[in-house]
């Protein structure tokens, strides 16, 4: 099911000081430095490499990363000894106090490799841990992983008559990508040849972006994705009591694929996982709950409604008072109440003013104004394509909730498809998903039939959020280098704040939206990264 990577011999000795697994495609980092595993997920998201092959060739090969050094300096001794003694320990303490916080206190480095797309949102679910992913704007994917195209078939589809053609249709699918990725980046660099300095490295980085941004919409659900994962040993609890309870067999088997290899470094918070009594009685929960629901809301016979977009559902009439009755609230002795009377009272000048100074004088868009800017929320409703719905999906400290993806609510074209004469290539990709999508959900149901989905097909999901993480999100998500998808749908969030909801003093207060028109979108973050290369002392990395 999944491939496995060759390494020389001489090449498993290096890694096996390092990664708990050689093989599969779940393994846990141990013996480095948190600043050595930080960049080497950093550099990961990146590059179509798996992490052990780019461990081997961007990190152990440097003399002046210290991998040498620190193998060198490893204990001969078995890690599973020292881990054992380790627990003995935890065993102690938790048999002394008994408090679930412990397990907020330990964390570990995992890597997940063909990983689909469907699963990488399962994986990403939880708040409380860190996760970086393959980046579909930096790689191409028209690379094989031994004789496939990188994309997942479901496991559902063994001894069905519709492998074959499911297979068939995805190699189709992914030729496509690739030829019309490599259409593209000829036709930008015709476009983009008379920019100042010419088509050099940063201007060829920034067109191959902009070409695989432009193509993406072509990758289905079931693309291969590469993800690191850091999150404490209660995180990685309640992500594995969820997958075991995934109506997917691929979730529910890379569950089974990631707790041994967590049980390596933190076996003592796993030990609750597979319990009858406790993990396996908790995912009965989940998976009893899911079944009901979905019986209650298939009785509810209703079609949905045509909608924008982008809607506002819900907000507070009296935000701004309450924001600035919040901000008040560390400054003074009085209740809350108390506050947010006296500041309803205010003269509307007076109360605006309370609020520019809540805010201050902000130098760039990581000067976020406190928590004050927490005391209200705004809650919206959104129908956009799934490619942009994976970037904002990755803003956690919010409340998001999203729909079974499907083909019903239909397929966006981007604008350079059009230009290009290509959207009867566009049409016929996306057609033919269709197709397969209707064959898969009659024989094997809608939660299979996602994996044909391409990426261009559009996802209703619900964004709930407070006014700082808006000042987050909005501002981050609408800056140039931004994929102009996701930038429509955060710029009109900024809209409906500000004129909707008529939160006029909140809306200005975020001074970094952008709104201007971009060409080459990577171009400028490009430059300012080759600027901080060049600027490093020779023979740095």
């Amino acid at each position: 099911m999944y491939f496995s990577e060759a390494f020389t011999q001489s090449e498993r000795d290096v890694l096996s000081r390092f990664f708990t697994d050689l093989d599969g495609p779940v393994f846990a980092l141990v013996n480095l430095p948190e600043v050595v595993k930080g960049a080497l997920f950093a550099r990961y998201s990146r590059s179509p490499k798996s992490l052990r092959r780019l461990f081997l060739d961007e990190f152990a090969s440097q003399p002046e990363s210290g991998i040498g050094a620190i193998a060198e300096a490893i204990p001969g001794q078995d890690p599973a000894v020292r881990t054992k003694r380790a627990e003995e320990l935890y065993e102690r303490v938790f048999d002394d106090y008994g408090d679930d916080s412990v397990a907020q206190l330990g964390g570990a480095h995992l890597a997940c490799e063909q990983a689909s797309n469907i699963l990488t949102k399962v994986l990403e679910w939880g708040r409380l841990a860190a996760y970086l992913e393959q980046s579909t704007r930096y790689i191409v994917y028209d690379q094989r992983l031994g004789d496939r195209y990188r994309y997942q078939v479901p496991v559902e589809l063994e001894g069905s008559s519709l492998r074959s053609e499911y297979v068939s249709t995805m190699d189709w699918l992914f030729d496509t990508y690739a030829r019309l990725v490599r259409e593209l980046i000829p036709h930008y660099e015709s476009q983009f040849k008379d920019i100042p300095g010419g088509v050099d490295r940063v201007v060829r980085a920034s067109i191959r972006a902009r070409a695989c941004d432009t193509a993406r919409g072509l990758l289905p659900a079931s693309t291969l994705s590469n993800l690191g994962i850091f999150g404490t040993g209660q995180a990685y609890e309640m992500m594995l009591l969820r997958m075991r309870a995934h109506p997917l067999g691929e979730v529910r088997g890379y569950a089974d694929l990631m707790l041994p290899e967590l049980r390596k470094v933190i076996p003592s918070f796993m030990r609750r996982v597979d319990l009858p009594e406790r993990g396996v009685r908790w995912s009965t929960y989940f998976k009893s709950t899911a079944l009901h629901m979905q019986e209650k809301a298939a009785a509810l016979g209703a079609e949905p409604a045509n909608r924008p977009e982008v809607v506002l559902v819900d907000w507070d009439r009296d935000a701004e008072a309450k924001v600035a009755a919040a901000a008040l609230y560390a400054y003074t002795d009085l209740p809350d109440d108390q506050l947010l009377d006296i500041v309803r009272k205010m003269p509307a000048e007076e109360r605006a003013m309370l609020l520019r100074t809540y805010v201050g004088e902000r130098g760039n868009r990581r000067h976020k104004p406190g928590r004050g800017m927490e005391r209200i929320d705004y809650r919206f409703d959104v129908l956009s394509d799934f490619g942009s719905f994976r970037d904002l999906q990755r803003h956690r400290m919010l409340t998001i909730e999203w729909q079974r993806l499907g083909t019903r609510h239909g397929y966006v074209t981007p604008a350079d498809i059009l230009s290009t004469g290509r959207d009867g290539l566009w049409s016929e990709a996306m057609d033919r998903m269709a197709a397969l999508h209707r064959k898969l959900d009659e024989a094997l149901g809608p939660d299979v039939a996602q994996f044909a989905v391409p990426f261009a097909y559009r996802l209703r999901y619900v964004l709930q959020l407070n006014a700082r993480e808006a000042f987050h999100m909005l501002e981050l998500r609408s800056s140039p280098q931004g994929h102009p998808d996701y930038r429509r749908v955060c710029l009109e969030m900024h809209r409906l704040i500000k004129e909707q909801a008529g939160h006029t003093q909140i809306a200005d207060a975020m001074t970094f939206i952008n709104r201007d028109a971009v060409d080459l979108a990577r171009l400028e973050a490009e430059r300012r990264t080759a600027a901080r290369r060049q600027a490093r002392p020779a023979g740095s990395s």
